[in-house]
């Protein structure tokens, strides 16, 4: 239940930020936002650990902060694979993207979490 929560989270998400930064992040539909949401999830659990561990020595001393830098590759990756429904302008938007992303998943998962318990 919480994965496809939290695909949906995502999902509302992605059309939330493509419709508060149309230059930067284009989303076509709420089903390319699914599909989107469902690809980030695969590509997060495949391939993140990864990149996770051969980025920790530089995340260690930025103290985490490289993590950030990790989501927007991810949310690259993720454009890369949904195709020309999904994209953004540039490095930049998706690392504030990631950064808003981070975000609005840590006070919803708060949120959740305190009425579930």
């Amino acid at each position: 239940m919480k994965f496809w929560l939290r695909t949906l989270i995502n999902a509302v998400l992605f059309i939330a930020l493509a419709g508060f930064f149309r230059d930067m992040f284009f989303v076509s539909n709420i089903w390319i936002a699914l599909v989107a949401s469902l690809v980030l999830a695969l590509l997060n659990a495949l391939i993140k650990p990864i990149l996770f561990l051969l980025s920790l020595p530089i995340t260690v001393i930025t103290l985490g902060l490289f993590s950030i830098v990790i989501n927007a590759v991810m949310l690259q990756l993720t454009a890369f694979f949904v195709g020309d429904s999904f994209q953004f302008s540039s490095f930049g938007a998706s690392l504030l993207i990631a950064l808003l992303m981070s975000i609005c998943n840590t006070i919803i998962s708060s949120f959740v979490s305190s009425r579930n318990a």
